[in-house]
């Protein structure tokens, strides 16, 4: 009898433990769940069937972070770098985060190199995971006709490690890169030819669509190529627009009162005669493919007037031009501060006047014939007019190298 009791004390006491065993089990793995996420996997931010799973990431991709406990995230560091949180695209199980779109690779550290690092308040995870650097890429060039020995500006991404960097097939040895990869400037050496602009790293590389240093479509640039008709003071080598090309034209006038459009006052235009804009033959390409570049040199503060640019008078399609507009509702002083850029305008903010509206500010052009007729051929203008409710102050604006430029983007490759 003590044996049959005694052999069901061992059992009962097997299964107790048993029980505590699974207990302990569950509640470690409850535990663990309460204070860490975890990722697991790495997928495409896109519809099925493309939401697949990735091998890499780079900057500005959208991923989604599949794992556990995602919720209530505080901070998601790419490289070390915060993305933006938006807890309302995560779930327990999941969530949708853009990769910071600038990373500057030079100047992260080793340790940081390629992990995701999650962190919510109830824990931290460091998730291994290749982050690479897209090849560089550029967005804008400062000056794209300067002058040799003049400082030069090419705005882009990832434009840092370069092992190649030309401006008009000329080589760049000597230049300053941003930490964060966003430009690289230079003193311009002397130059001769015309040409894209190329920079490459380990990385890839990438080629202006157009050339820099480039006399192909200019209309007018006062000098040897010289359409102008009436309007502006024609000057040379004026000290406060220094590092000029010759002759320019300066718009100019002693402030505006609101509403003021009379653009034929004194110093507010400049008019070219009629001049080839585009080959007749052309007049059938993309509006897209094209845009109208000049130089400006703004050495005071520009503030609330504003330039537009048009055909041969006809106010039916205008392109209005307001560097100092950041958006609908701020503005800022612009200035050039003596230093000649680049200014362009593509085809397409060639606007018509809304119903109620201002000029320039309606629907872009349909074809290039809507702007510039079956011949391809008038004259240019630029007016400084004041439509805006409040007085603008003086301003002086040189301009130079007024040209239609083609541009056509590479088509991308097929996977």
């Amino acid at each position: 009898m003590k044996k049959i009791i005694y052999i069901h004390i061992n059992r009962l006491m097997l299964a107790c433990a048993a029980v505590i065993l699974i207990l302990f089990s569950a509640c470690v793995e409850k535990e663990d769940g309460l204070f860490h996420p975890v990722i697991t996997e790495i997928r495409n931010y896109a519809p099925a069937p493309n939401d697949t799973l990735i091998q890499s990431l780079q900057p500005g991709q959208w991923v989604v972070l599949t794992g556990r406990n995602l919720t209530g995230a505080t901070d998601i560091l790419f490289n070390g770098v915060s993305a933006v949180v938006n807890n309302g695209l995560f779930s327990d199980n999941y969530a949708v985060v853009q990769v910071p779109g600038v990373i500057p690779f030079p100047l992260v550290p080793t340790e940081l190199l390629n992990t995701v690092r999650y962190i919510t308040n109830k824990g931290l995870t460091t998730y291994s995971f290749e982050i690479s650097a897209p090849a560089p890429a550029i967005t804008r060039i400062s000056n794209e006709n300067a002058n040799a020995g003049d400082s030069v500006v090419v705005f882009g991404s990832n434009l840092f490690m370069l092992n190649k960097f030309s401006f008009a097939g000329t080589e760049i040895t000597e230049y300053k890169s941003s930490p964060d990869g966003t430009f690289v400037s230079f003193k311009m050496p002397e130059i001769t030819g015309s040409g894209p602009v190329v920079v490459e790293n380990n990385t890839g590389g990438y080629s202006t669509p157009f050339n820099v240093n480039d006399p192909t479509g200019t209309l007018c640039n006062f000098d040897d190529v010289n359409t102008f008709g009436w309007g502006a003071n024609i000057v040379n080598n004026n000290p406060l627009y220094p590092s000029s090309r010759g002759n320019f034209a300066v718009l100019q006038n002693n402030g505006l009162n609101a509403g003021n459009s009379s653009w034929w006052e004194g110093g507010r235009s400049m008019n070219t005669n009629p001049v080839q804009w585009i080959p007749q033959a052309s007049l059938s390409d993309a509006v897209s493919e094209y845009v109208f570049k000049f130089e400006i040199n703004v050495p005071g503060e520009w503030n609330g007037a504003t330039l537009l640019v048009l055909k041969d008078f006809n106010w039916g399609y205008v392109a209005r031009y307001e560097p100092w507009r950041i958006s609908s509702s701020r503005t800022s002083p612009f200035t050039t501060e003596g230093n000649w850029i680049t200014v362009t305008i593509p085809f397409s903010e060639f606007r018509n006047k809304p119903q109620g509206g201002k000029d320039g500010t309606g629907l872009s052009i349909a074809s290039l014939k809507d702007l510039l007729g079956d011949s391809g051929n008038g004259s240019l203008s630029i007016f400084i007019i004041n439509d805006s409710s409040e007085a603008t102050a003086a301003m002086n604006i040189a301009i130079d190298n007024l040209r239609v430029v083609k541009v056509i983007e590479p088509e991308e490759e097929e996977d």
